[in-house]
C-alpha cells in the first residue's frame, strides 16, 4: 500500500450535518477499497485564491491515508459525485511508504 493525501473543500455556507456526512462517507470510501486513515486534519475556513462556483471561501480538510494504487480510481469516483465537494486532489506521498 502506497501513502497518499487527499485534500477537499466543502461550501462553507452548508449544515455541519452534511459535512459531518461528507467525511464520513469519503472514510467509508477509502476503508472499503482497504485502505487505512492515519490521519484527519480539518482545516477550517479558508479564503481561495480565485473565486470557485460563486464562492471566495472554502471549508477544507486534509485525509492522510494508505491505499492500493488500484483503489485511487474508486475513491476519486464517488469524490466526484459527492455534490458537497467543490474541489478535491489527490497526492501520492513519496516520502511516507
Amino acid at each position: 500500500m502506497k501513502a497518499y493525501e487527499l485534500l477537499y473543500f466543502v461550501n462553507p455556507t452548508i449544515e455541519d450535518a452534511s459535512r459531518e456526512a461528507t467525511s464520513q462517507r469519503i472514510e467509508t470510501t477509502i476503508t472499503n477499497q482497504d485502505g487505512v486513515i492515519d490521519k484527519i486534519d480539518p482545516w477550517g475556513k479558508r479564503k481561495l485564491a480565485y473565486e470557485i462556483n460563486k464562492l471566495t471561501e472554502g471549508d477544507y480538510t486534509l485525509v492522510e491515508f494508505h491505499a492500493d494504487p488500484t483503489s485511487i480510481a474508486e475513491i476519486t469516483r464517488v469524490l466526484r459525485i459527492t455534490d458537497a465537494i467543490e474541489r478535491f486532489i489527490i497526492v501520492r506521498r513519496p516520502d511516507v511508504d
